[in-house]
């Protein structure tokens, strides 16, 4: 019987501050990939908890509760061979310590990645309005500002989305998977 091999599956988890730069620099990643034929799939944390968390809210166990079911989804497809970008603020480094550890047991690659841009630089760009909800009294709880975040005390790599540019940080992120023998 012939076996076929499949690529090297991962998840490269971009954790940081609602703003910061996630979303982007997946979509940015995917598109850089996609070239190449690679299965890719991009789980953002925004598009993702409708679907498998919508009964959940921002507490720190539901928070806890929606990174792990993002994780485990992750895990499964990483373990067959696709390279997944999850973009999920996920604020608490137990909960990713978690996701990592459900990729060891599926024997799936997981590679953190803290995309460090400055809270004041997120307040500016304020994609969604939450920092402006926030400073008006709309929005309590917000990561970051009224709400924990911890960041990842040793990341397989730290972006500053403010002192590079999209382009250079999809660079730092490519090369990173060349690294770890997932491109």
């Amino acid at each position: 019987m012939t076996t076929i091999e499949l690529p090297r599956g991962a998840t490269l988890w971009l954790t940081g501050l609602p703003s910061a730069g996630k979303t982007t620099l997946a979509n940015a990643l995917a598109a850089a990939v996609a070239p190449s034929g690679r299965a890719v799939e991009i789980l953002d944390g925004d598009a993702v908890r409708p679907v498998l968390s919508p009964e959940l809210g921002y507490s720190r166990a539901d928070r806890d509760a929606n990174v792990a079911r993002i994780g485990w989804v992750a895990s499964r497809l990483a373990r067959n061979g696709v390279l997944v970008i999850a973009a999920v603020v996920s604020p608490f480094a137990e909960a990713r310590d978690k996701v990592g550890a459900v990729h060891a047991e599926a024997g799936a690659a997981f590679l953190e990645v803290h995309v460090a841009t400055p809270l004041d630089v997120c307040a500016e760009r304020d994609v969604k309005g939450l920092y402006a909800r926030q400073r008006d009294g709309k929005l309590a709880g917000l990561t970051g500002v009224d709400d924990e975040y911890e960041p990842p005390l040793a990341p397989a790599l730290r972006l500053d989305t403010a002192q590079s540019t999209v382009d250079q940080s999809v660079q730092a992120l490519i090369e990173l998977l060349g690294k770890e023998s997932v491109l």
